[in-house]
C-alpha cells in the first residue's frame, strides 16, 4: 500500500483525528477576531444601545443557516461540505462555483490576516520589517496545517482558548463594573441604555444598519461543517458542535455588546478603536491598549490558522469532484492533504504580496470581491437544503439524524432575510460596489463551472480511456 494513504480513515481518505473539543475550539477560532474586538465599534455607532439586538438577529440568522449546515453534514460528511451538498442538488456546476467561491474568500481573507497580526508585532518590535512577520506567520501557521490533524486541532484549541479566555474575563469585569462592585466604580444603572437617545436612538432603521455591520462577524462557523468530515462520528459530532458553537459564540457576541453600552455612552465609541479597550480603560484596568493588541494578535493568528485549513479542504474536496487538479488529493502518511494545503497557501503568500504593492488597487478590489461571499454562501446553502432534505426524506431518511427546524418555513424565512439583506446592500452606497464586485465573480465562476460541466459530460467515459 502506499505511504500516502492515511491510516485511521474517515471522509474520503482524511484522518479522523478531531475531538470534539477541538470542532468546538475550530468553530471559535474561526469566527471570533478582530471584527469583534475592534470592528463592532462601526455597528455601535450606527445603532446605539440596538447594537445589542442587531447582534440578536444576525446570531439567529447564524444558528439557523448553521443547522441547515448541520443537517447536511451530518447526512453527507465531507471535507467539500456545502459544496457537495450543493453539486448533489443542483449539478457540478453548483459545486463547482460555491467551492471556488468560498476557497477564493479564505485565501484572500488570509492576507488580510497576516498582514493585520504583522502591523500589531511591527509596533513592539518596531526594527523588524513587516514583510518578514508576515512570512514567519505564514511559515508557521503552514507547519501547523501540514502536521497530522489531530496536532493542528490541538493547536488551534489552545490559540482559539486565549479568545475565549479574553471574552469570559471581559464579562465577568464587565458586570463586576456594572454592579458597582471594583474598586472606583458605582452602579451603572440605565443611564447609558437610555440616555443619548435611548434604546434605538437611530430607530429600527439603526438596528438595521447594525445587522448588516456586524453579520458577517459570524463568518468562519462554516469551517465547522469542513472538520467534522475528520471526526471519528461525524454524524453525531458534527450537530452538537454546532449547537454549543452557535450558542456560546451568540452569548459572547451579545454579552459584549450589553457590556460596551452599559458601561459607556454609546456616542463615546469611536469607530475603528476596540470598544473592549474603551471599557477596559474605564474601569481601571492599565496599559488597555496593549492588552488588546495581544488578544487581538491572538485572535487573527487562530482564524488564519483556521482558515488555511478550510481552505485547503475545500481545495482538496474540489479535486476530488474533478473540479481541481487531481494531484491535490495526495494525502501524507498522516492523512494529510498536503499538496492542497500548499497550494492554499501559496495563494495565500500571492494575496500577501498583492497586499503589499497595490493595497489601494488590486488588492482592495479581490477584497471588495470576496467582500459579500459569506452571505452569498448562506443563501445558496438555504437554497441546496431545501432540494437536499427532499432528496433525503426520498431516498435515505435514516440518515437524517440533525434535522433544520420547522422545515420548510424556517428555511423560506431565512432564506428570505438573507436576500432583503443583500438589497439593503445595493441601496446603500457604500455597500453597493462591494455587492456589484462579489456578484462579478459569483457569475464568472458560475460560467467556468456550468462549461466545465459541460466539457466533461463530452469527455469519454473513464472505461473507455486506454
Amino acid at each position: 500500500m502506499s505511504s500516502e494513504v492515511a491510516a485511521e480513515p474517515a471522509a474520503e481518505g482524511l484522518a479522523a483525528g478531531l475531538r470534539q473539543r477541538h470542532l468546538a475550539m475550530l468553530a471559535m477560532g474561526g469566527v471570533i477576531g478582530s471584527g469583534l474586538f475592534v470592528s463592532s465599534s462601526v455597528g455601535i455607532r450606527l445603532a446605539g444601545p440596538g447594537i445589542v439586538l442587531s447582534f440578536l438577529l444576525a446570531g439567529a440568522l447564524a444558528m439557523l443557516v448553521m443547522r441547515m449546515m448541520a443537517e447536511m453534514a451530518a447526512a453527507i460528511p465531507s471535507s467539500g461540505s456545502f459544496s457537495v451538498h450543493a453539486e448533489r442538488a443542483f449539478g457540478a456546476w453548483a459545486g463547482f462555483a460555491i467551492g471556488w467561491l468560498y476557497w477564493s474568500a479564505l485565501v484572500v481573507v488570509l492576507a488580510v490576516e497576516a498582514t493585520a497580526a504583522a502591523i500589531i508585532v511591527n509596533s513592539w518590535l518596531p526594527g523588524v520589517r513587516q514583510w518578514v512577520l508576515v512570512l514567519v506567520f505564514m511559515a508557521v501557521l503552514t507547519a501547523i496545517n501540514f502536521a497530522a490533524v489531530s496536532r493542528f486541532g490541538e493547536f488551534e484549541f489552545w490559540l482559539a482558548l486565549v479568545k475565549v479566555v479574553a471574552i469570559i474575563g471581559f464579562l465577568v469585569l464587565g458586570v463586576l463594573a456594572f454592579f458597582g462592585l471594583l474598586p472606583g466604580t458605582s452602579f451603572a444603572g440605565t443611564a447609558n441604555l437610555l440616555g443619548n437617545g435611548g434604546l434605538l436612538p437611530h430607530g429600527w432603521q439603526g438596528v438595521g444598519a447594525g445587522l448588516l455591520a456586524v453579520v458577517f462577524t459570524f463568518g468562519g462557523l462554516e469551517v465547522l461543517t469542513i472538520a467534522a468530515a475528520e471526526s471519528d462520528d461525524p454524524a453525531r459530532a458534527v450537530g452538537k458542535a454546532v449547537r454549543a458553537a452557535v450558542v456560546r459564540i451568540s452569548v459572547f457576541y451579545v454579552g459584549s455588546m450589553l457590556v460596551v453600552v452599559a458601561l459607556l455612552p454609546w456616542t463615546s465609541i469611536q469607530a475603528g478603536e476596540s470598544p473592549f479597550a474603551a471599557v477596559l480603560a474605564h474601569i481601571g484596568i492599565p496599559a488597555t491598549e496593549q492588552i488588546m493588541n495581544v488578544i487581538v494578535l491572538f485572535a487573527l493568528l487562530s482564524t488564519l490558522n483556521t482558515n488555511m485549513y478550510g481552505a485547503a479542504r475545500m481545495v482538496f474536496s474540489l479535486a476530488q469532484r474533478g473540479h481541481a487538479p487531481g494531484a491535490l488529493t495526495k494525502l501524507d502518511r498522516n492523512g494529510v492533504p498536503y499538496l492542497a494545503v500548499a497550494a492554499s497557501v501559496l495563494f495565500g503568500f500571492v494575496a500577501v504580496a498583492l497586499n503589499a504593492l497595490w493595497p489601494d488597487t488590486v488588492f482592495l478590489y479581490l477584497l471588495n470581491a470576496v467582500g459579500s461571499v459569506l452571505l452569498i454562501v448562506w443563501i445558496l446553502v438555504a437554497c441546496t437544503q431545501l432540494r437536499v432534505r427532499r432528496q433525503l426524506e426520498r431516498t435515505a431518511p435514516d440518515s437524517l439524524t440533525v434535522r433544520m427546524w420547522g422545515f420548510p418555513y424556517l428555511t423560506w424565512a431565512t432564506l428570505a432575510a438573507m436576500v432583503a439583506i443583500l438589497v439593503v446592500m445595493a441601496a446603500g452606497s457604500g455597500t453597493r460596489i462591494q455587492l456589484v464586485s462579489s456578484g462579478v465573480l459569483v457569475l464568472v465562476l458560475v460560467a467556468a463551472g456550468a462549461w466545465w460541466q459541460r466539457a466533461r459530460r463530452r469527455e469519454p467515459s473513464a472505461e473507455g480511456r486506454p
